[in-house]
């Protein structure tokens, strides 16, 4: 088995995920074309989108927003941060 996978966002090679991130023909491409570093940067963007969208994941509405986000964010333009969205500063003291 591949261990590694050429990563479509990152355009390098990575590690692969483990197994396809979710059922169907979307969680599939995923597992083949990206890697587990562009995975987790996309879970830290979802998280994002979830919290500044107040997105409710019982929402039908609400998958299918993040389904398609997903899908800009690793294989059409890219996902964009919502509008005036500043990321919070984190004291380092």
């Amino acid at each position: 088995m591949t261990t590694t996978v050429f990563c479509i966002k990152l355009q390098k090679e990575g590690q692969h995920l483990a197994a396809p991130p979710f059922p169907g023909k979307l969680g599939e491409q995923i597992y083949q074309q990206v890697c587990k570093e562009a995975w987790t940067m996309w879970l830290g963007h979802q998280t994002m989108l979830i919290n500044e969208y107040r997105l409710t994941l019982i929402d039908p509405q609400a998958r299918e927003f993040l389904r398609t986000e997903m899908e800009k964010y690793f294989f059409g333009s890219g996902s964009e941060k919502p509008e005036g969205f500043k990321p919070e500063k984190i004291n380092e003291n």
